[in-house]
């Protein structure tokens, strides 16, 4: 389950420690450029040993840790937060995400006058 010495997948480790909710999301976000190891882009089956710093992009959040343990399967949380330090930013607050307009359920289309407003709050 646990190694303390030795390597490991980057997509493997990034989903058993639960960065990602699924070993193919880990895999796509190493294909897309997502994820890096020491500031390297990498490829899925690079390999991650103690010590490698992974910055992970995911869901418009930029997660840096710092391998403390490798690990081959997935375990559960309490265990997962034992094998990285979080070196990441704190995530924005809520306040601070956009902002998306309402319509109450069952109004219809906007009307002319409704998308003349919506098109001025959004500044175009």
């Amino acid at each position: 389950m646990a190694s303390d010495e030795g390597t490991t997948r980057v997509d493997s480790w990034i989903w058993s420690v639960r960065l990602t909710k699924t070993r193919s999301q880990a895999n796509a976000a190493c294909r897309a450029g997502h994820v890096r190891v020491n500031g390297e882009r990498v490829k899925p089956a690079q390999a991650v040993r103690k010590g490698d710093e992974v910055r992970l992009r995911l869901a418009g959040r930029e997660r840096i840790v710092v391998v403390s343990r490798v690990l081959s399967k997935r375990v559960g949380a309490s265990v997962a937060a034992e094998c990285f330090i979080d070196n990441s930013p704190p995530p924005p607050p809520r306040e601070a995400m956009a902002v998306v307009g309402h319509r109450d359920r069952g109004t219809g289309r906007p009307t002319k006058r409704d998308r003349r407003e919506i098109e001025q709050l959004r500044g175009r």
